[in-house]
């Protein structure tokens, strides 16, 4: 068995792609569009729906990461309860990536020493994922 995480996003979902691929130093993954299954005989697709993305997966420090656009419409509603935790032992790694995450973010917790870390830090990244990151 297998845990993955699946991250939604409002017709964006390329550009988080290739915004994860560069800060993780990761290559592109394969993307699925929803266009390539239009085809099925009793799915309509919009015309505008039919490049965004219905799956892609990356690897980030061995955990999946899945990523699709949102078809219902609701937006704003993606990834509402999810925060990702990054743990490292390597404190230059760790504000490399903290500095990468809070580029067009929201920096909620300056990077610094607290009580359960000497190096900690919370961003919300440009597309609303919540990101702590912390020296093990």
């Amino acid at each position: 068995m297998e845990l993955q995480i699946s991250l939604s996003f409002n017709g964006n979902c390329i550009e988080s792609i290739k915004f994860y691929t560069k800060v993780f130093n990761i290559a592109m993954p394969e993307i699925t569009t929803y266009g390539s299954f239009s085809s099925e005989p009793d799915w309509e697709l919009p015309e505008d729906a039919k490049n965004l993305i219905m799956y892609a997966n990356i690897n980030v420090f061995g955990i999946n990461l899945m990523f699709s656009d949102n078809l219902d419409g609701l937006e704003g509603n993606c990834n509402k309860n999810i925060g990702l935790v990054i743990v490292g032992e390597n404190a230059d790694e760790i504000r490399r990536l903290y500095n990468s995450l809070k580029e067009n973010g929201t920096v909620n917790d300056e990077l610094g020493k607290t009580g359960w870390s000497e190096l900690y830090g919370l961003v919300t990244d440009k597309f609303g994922i919540q990101w702590q990151l912390m020296l093990g």
